[in-house]
């Protein structure tokens, strides 16, 4: 298939080009994470766990803040898609616009936030005191570089409305080799501590922010970015933050609750959270091939359903899903069998490993479920209905895990009924998405389009 094939997702082979699409998509992730892997391992490797723990720490919080606003850049990839969908080619470049202005918009209110509530946030977490200081410090400096990641993403966000997603892959992969080179420097050669990472990551940043920009600045389509059209179209903002709102706050629901899963990690111990820090660095790899899948499906049904092309809206969710399921299950067979061999390239701490393959086991046998909610979704956002998922995920995650916590876990501190709280909260989750699903198709398919 061409490369060219790619900007018209209205006719061929769905399941074709849903995987030449969400491949590279997906590869971009992992890519992503396994440099930022990089700062784990090297901190493990050369400095210790301490510092391994400190950065681990702060997952959720850089989640919870990067979430909201990344989900606003998923608004912005369905106003682009439909406007493609219905050949709207001005529509296309308003929003294109408007997008990278709202991206600095939104990065500089994440650092700016960020760097005041950076300390409370490691306290209210309860971080060991001796991890502490550690943690205050890498999350300052990481939080300077939000303006480029938010960029990054809605620029991502411009490329993918156009079935384009091996340009951000491109790019990232060059800033993120630059960003291990950088890290093995400060911290080997100039002997820093957490700041070492903290700063290569915000140079990397800088670098496959400025790639994307150069290529929408060179690009011969709609997508074309020119300086002096930058501004924000208050229509096409309204729209954006319409559906992107709620897909952000989707987001922050799993990061919310990801906050208090680890302020209970936390009161297990070190080891415990150096190794729950290894294994995050595994299985969000699946979380980012589910995602891919989950992006796929809102700019396919994006495209799709401002062509008023309602029949194949249905057929990729559910091709789509499909192809999510065999690739979870892929992936999560491949992590139980050589989980411990994964763990111990960022520690060789057994107590570490320990901990870190049993939340890996009890993970990857519920990321079935998981790509189910990513999926479903990402329909429901590509249809324009972004509302009902973000309120089920609220419901289904946030509270019954807050539930799990408070109950289940209080009674029986152990760390299998802790992380028993995933699969468990993505197996209700599921369930009432599926119910969510079916009636959002009620609401915007015309009857004679409902027959399966």
């Amino acid at each position: 298939m061409k490369s060219n094939d790619m900007s018209d997702l209205l006719h061929g082979s769905i399941w074709r080009k849903v995987l030449i699409f969400a491949l590279p998509l997906a590869l971009t992730s992992v890519l992503q994470q396994l440099f930022s892997a990089a700062d784990v391992a090297v901190l493990g490797t050369f400095v210790g766990k301490n510092s391994m723990a400190a950065v681990g720490s702060n997952a959720p919080v850089v989640g919870l803040m990067i979430n909201l606003f990344v989900g606003i850049s998923v608004g912005a990839n369905v106003m682009m898609s439909r406007y493609t969908g219905a050949n709207d080619a001005d529509g296309v470049s308003r929003t294109a616009h408007t997008s990278v202005v709202l991206a600095l918009i939104s990065g500089i209110t994440i650092a700016v936030i960020g760097n005041i509530i950076a300390n409370p946030i490691v306290n209210l977490l309860g971080v060991p005191v001796d991890i502490a200081p550690l943690a205050i410090r890498y999350l300052r400096i990481y939080f300077c570089g939000m303006p480029f990641i938010m960029l990054y993403n809605f620029q991502s966000a411009i490329f993918r409305s156009q079935g384009d997603t091996r340009t951000p892959l491109i790019c990232l992969a060059i800033s993120g080799l630059v960003n291990v080179a950088l890290n093995l420097f400060f911290v080997i050669v100039v002997g820093m501590d957490v700041e070492g990472v903290a700063i290569a990551t915000v140079i990397a940043d800088v670098l496959s922010s400025s790639l994307l920009f150069y290529f929408l600045k060179k690009h011969s389509g709609a997508v074309q970015i020119s300086l002096n059209k930058l501004r924000v179209d208050k229509k096409i903002t309204g729209n954006i933050l319409r559906i992107g709102i709620p897909s952000g706050m989707q987001g922050m629901v799993f990061s919310i609750s990801n906050l208090l899963i680890q302020s209970a990690i936390n009161s297990l111990g070190t080891d415990a959270m150096a190794g729950t820090t290894a294994a995050f660095n595994i299985e969000i790899m699946a979380y980012f091939i589910s995602n891919a899948f989950g992006q796929a499906a809102v700019t396919f049904v994006g495209q799709n359903h401002g062509a008023s092309n309602y029949r194949r809206c249905k057929d990729v969710v559910k091709q789509t899903l499909i192809l999510n399921w065999i690739s979870m299950i892929i992936f999560g067979a491949t992590v139980i069998v050589f989980g411990r061999e994964m763990l111990s390239v960022f520690n060789d701490d057994m107590a570490v490993i320990k901990f870190g393959y049993i939340r890996l086991v009890i993970l990857m046998a519920g990321e079935v479920l998981n790509s189910t909610i990513e999926t479903l979704s990402g329909g429901m956002r590509g249809y324009g209905y972004s509302l009902s998922p973000a309120i089920v995920t609220l419901l289904g995650v946030c509270g019954f895990r807050i539930i799990w916590i408070y109950t289940f876990f209080k009674f029986n501190p152990t760390w299998i009924n802790l992380m028993l709280v995933y699969p468990v909260s993505w197996a209700v989750t599921a369930s009432m998405m599926v119910i969510a699903y079916k009636r959002t198709l009620n609401k915007v398919l015309p009857k004679g389009d409902l027959l399966v």
